[in-house]
This record gives structure tokens, C-alpha cells and sequence, in this order.
């Protein structure tokens, strides 16, 4: 089980705020191609660092608790994934605290 430990924790962090999305209603995962292209390029960006970082030995994974699908470059999917869940999730909370702030229409 030790090998989910990281896409366990990303899953926490879809559960814990997935949920604003149906009972605060904040549109975030109804407007999907601007989720894409907000998320998308700092993906790259962040892919790409982390290749380069890998291949010159100054970051690494520990396998024990990664699902063991790796990408050409070393990159495992595991982390992929977190430079997905992660901005989602923020996105999420950030939308979900302007709505509950929003001062209504005076």
C-alpha cells in the first residue's frame, strides 16, 4: 500500500475540495477550457523543471511510495498528477473564498 502514499495524498486534496464545486457553486470544473488554460502551461513549465532537475541529480523520487509508472526522463506519473490536483484544488478554494466574500449587489 506504501506505493499510493502519493497519489493517496493528491486524492485527500481532490476530496477535500471537490466538494465546493456542487455545494458552492463556483463554476470552476463547468468552465473546463479555462481550467485547461490556466493549468496547462504552469504544468509544462513545472514538468520541464523537474526533468532538468532529475537529469542533473539534484532531485529524485522515492520509489517506495510512487506508483511506479514513470515517464521517459525519470518524471513519475505521481508528480504529473500533483501538477494538476494541486493548482485545481487552489483554484477551487480561491474561487469558493471570492464567492463566499462577494459583497452582494447594494
Amino acid at each position: 500500500m506504501r506505493h499510493l502514499a502519493y497519489v493517496s495524498v493528491l486524492a485527500g486534496c481532490l476530496f477535500a475540495a471537490l466538494w465546493l464545486e456542487p455545494v458552492l457553486k463556483v463554476g470552476v470544473l463547468r468552465r473546463w477550457r479555462r481550467l485547461l488554460l490556466t493549468v496547462l502551461p504552469v504544468m509544462v513549465v513545472f514538468v520541464l523543471w523537474d526533468l532538468a532537475a532529475i537529469a542533473a541529480g539534484h532531485w529524485h523520487f522515492d520509489a517506495s511510495q510512487m506508483t511506479g509508472v514513470v515517464f521517459p526522463g525519470g518524471l513519475p506519473l505521481d508528480e504529473v498528477l500533483f501538477f494538476l490536483v494541486v493548482p485545481v484544488c487552489a483554484i477551487l478554494g480561491y474561487e469558493a473564498v471570492r464567492k463566499v466574500l462577494r459583497k452582494p449587489d447594494a
